[in-house]
C-alpha cells in the first residue's frame, strides 16, 4: 500500500523525471529560465487539466493551498501567476508533444492486452477533426471569420484502447484533407473517416500504400459498376458492388472500390459506404464505419472533461501547450481506465479523480474500489498529527 505520497504524485510517476529532463534538453526549454523549471510548469498545467482549474489564479492558488504536499510532486513552491503565464507563452510547446508520445507507448502496452472487437489483425484507426472556437479579439492570430476565431484539432484515434495516437493543431481555415495528405499510416491498417475526406486521389494513394479505408460515398460521385455481388435476403445489406470511379477508370485494378448500400433502422434511411477492401463481409464494413463514432465521443469527452474550450493564455504557444497537456491528461485517464477492474466511465473517472488528487492513498487500490474508505492512520501517526495541530 502506498501511503507515502498523494494520488497526483503517483500519476506523475507515469512520466519518469529523467525522460522529462531529456526532453527539456532536446527542446532547449530552459534556455532562458531563471529558477522556474519546466517540470514545475508541467505540474501546474497538468493540475489545470485534472483539477479543472479555470484560470491562472486558480492554478497557482490551488497548488499554494496544498503547499505541504508539493514536495511529493517534485516542486518546492507553487509558481507565481506571472511566471507561469510567461512560461506558457515562451517555452516550446513541442516539449509537451514529446511527452505525449512517450506516454502513449506505455498506454499502448496496456491496450495490447485487451480483446479486439474485430477479427482482422491490423490496426483500426479513425481520422477526424474538431473545431475549437476562440474569441478573435483576444486570439487575433487564430482568425477564422471576420468576427470569429478558431483552431482545429486533427486527430487519429487508435481503437485498441481508444487512444489518441496522432494529433496536430492548425488554424480553423485549414481543410481536413490537406492535413490528412501529410499523414503516414502503417501498411495493412484499416482507416475510417467521414465525407470531409472525399479526395479520390488520396484514396488511391492509400490503396498504393496498402492501407485499407472505409468511408461514406457522396451522392454525386460518378462511378461504373464492375461486379454485382450476391446479398443475403433479410439483412440490412441492400447492395454490394465492385465499382470504379469515372475519374480513375483508366488506372486499372488498383482503382477498384467496393460500394455497399445499408439500411439503417434507427435513422430510417439508407447509407452508402465505400472501401478499397474487397474481402471483408459487407456487414463487417458497415460495423467498422459505426465504430467511427468513437472518435466523436473522444472529442466530446475531451471538451467536456478537460480544459480545451477556455484557455489560461492567449498566445498561440500557450494554446498549444494547454491542448497538448489536455491530451496527456486524457492518456493518463485512459490508462487508468484500462488498468482498473472497476467499470469506470470516462467522465465519472475524471470527476472523482479531481477530488482525490491530493489524498494520500494508493492510487490503484482506490481505482479498483473507489467507494472504500481510505485506511485509518496508525496510532503513532494520529498522535503526530494531533501534536502538530497543538503546536500551531
Amino acid at each position: 500500500m502506498n501511503r507515502s505520497c498523494s494520488v497526483f504524485s503517483q500519476i506523475l510517476q507515469f512520466l519518469p523525471r529523467l525522460e522529462f529532463e531529456a526532453a527539456v534538453k532536446q527542446h532547449a526549454a530552459e534556455r532562458h529560465a531563471r529558477g522556474f523549471s519546466s517540470w514545475c510548469q508541467f505540474v501546474a498545467m497538468l493540475f489545470c487539466q485534472l483539477g479543472h482549474a479555470q484560470t491562472l489564479r486558480e492554478i497557482t492558488g490551488g497548488l499554494a493551498a496544498c503547499e505541504g504536499k508539493l514536495r511529493h510532486l517534485g516542486i518546492t513552491a507553487p509558481p507565481k501567476r506571472s511566471t507561469l503565464a510567461y512560461a506558457n507563452e515562451h517555452r516550446p510547446w513541442q516539449l509537451y508533444q514529446t511527452m505525449f508520445y512517450q506516454l502513449l507507448e506505455r498506454c499502448r502496452g496496456e491496450a495490447a492486452t485487451r480483446r479486439r472487437k474485430f477479427r482482422f489483425k491490423h490496426k483500426l484507426l479513425s481520422l477526424d477533426a474538431s473545431m475549437i472556437a476562440l474569441c478573435v479579439s483576444m486570439f487575433d492570430w487564430a482568425q477564422y471569420r471576420r468576427a470569429k476565431g478558431a483552431v482545429k484539432l486533427h486527430l487519429v484515434l487508435d481503437h485498441d484502447g481508444y487512444l489518441p495516437c496522432y494529433a496536430v493543431l492548425t488554424e480553423g481555415k485549414r481543410q481536413e484533407i490537406s492535413v490528412a495528405r501529410t499523414m503516414a499510416f502503417p501498411p495493412g491498417a484499416m482507416l475510417v473517416f467521414d465525407r470531409a475526406y472525399a479526395d479520390h486521389g488520396w484514396w488511391l494513394s492509400l490503396t498504393r500504400q496498402k492501407v485499407h479505408f472505409v468511408t461514406r460515398l457522396k451522392d454525386d460521385a460518378a462511378y461504373g459498376v464492375v461486379e454485382q455481388r450476391p446479398v443475403r435476403e433479410g439483412t440490412d445489406i441492400l447492395r454490394d458492388e465492385v465499382i470504379v470511379l469515372v475519374s480513375q477508370k483508366e488506372i486499372g485494378p488498383e482503382a477498384l472500390l467496393r460500394r455497399i448500400e445499408v439500411w439503417v433502422e434507427d435513422k430510417q434511411e439508407t447509407m452508402v459506404f465505400v472501401t478499397n477492401n474487397l474481402r471483408l463481409a459487407a456487414s463487417t464494413i458497415a460495423a467498422i464505419y459505426r465504430e467511427r463514432w468513437q472518435i466523436e465521443l473522444f472529442f466530446k469527452a475531451l471538451k467536456q472533461s478537460l480544459r480545451v474550450k477556455t484557455f489560461v493564455g492567449t498566445s498561440e504557444n500557450g494554446v498549444q501547450t494547454q491542448i497538448w497537456t489536455a491530451l496527456i491528461a486524457m492518456l493518463v485517464v485512459k490508462y487508468l481506465q484500462l488498468r482498473s477492474t472497476f467499470g469506470w466511465s470516462l467522465s465519472n473517472l475524471v470527476a472523482l479523480l479531481r477530488q482525490q488528487l491530493f489524498v494520500y492513498r494508493d492510487l490503484f487500490i482506490w481505482l479498483n474500489d473507489p467507494f472504500q474508505a481510505p485506511p485509518a492512520l496508525a496510532g503513532i501517526e494520529q498522535q503526530q498529527l494531533a501534536l502538530s495541530f497543538i503546536q500551531k
